[in-house]
């Protein structure tokens, strides 16, 4: 059996939305040490609806099949249907990834939450706190 399904390979392969968005009004981006994976979302979001978004990744080919089916999962949607994505959404719409990279998938739904966050509080919006507690304080890049 293979170790990645072939939508994993072809989103490695043929990432969608890769690059930096202009003018994004909100931007997130994570990092994972032991791994050395970073991403970062960049969103741009009119009437709580994300109209655009891109990804810059450095990492595994996990990392990157993540980061593009994460962006393609939310790009159209309303913000709190991106904010309601999680990782096992995104390993489950890339067909499965090996256990030693859902940390991947995890990266990508902390990324879009850190930027929709990011979007709040530049718009100076109220924001649940609890549900943004890990996207302030894990996966720094710094």
């Amino acid at each position: 059996m293979a170790l990645y399904s072939e939508k994993v390979m072809d989103h490695f392969r043929n990432p969608r939305n890769v690059g930096i968005l202009e003018d994004a009004n909100g931007i997130g981006e994570v990092g994972n040490a032991k791994c050395g994976d970073i991403m970062k979302i960049y969103l741009k979001i009119e009437d709580d609806i994300v109209k655009d978004v891109r990804f810059e990744t450095f990492g595994c080919g996990s990392a990157i099949a993540s980061s593009s089916m994460a962006t393609e999962m939310i790009k159209g949607k309303p913000l709190k249907d991106a904010l309601a994505l999680t990782n096992k959404a995104v390993a489950e719409a890339l067909d499965g990834l090996p256990a030693h990279k859902m940390h991947c998938s995890v990266l990508a739904e902390e990324a879009i939450k850190r930027a929709i966050l990011d979007y709040y509080k530049r718009k100076g919006l109220p924001y649940d706190e609890e549900t943004f507690r890990e996207a302030e304080c894990c996966h720094e890049t710094e």
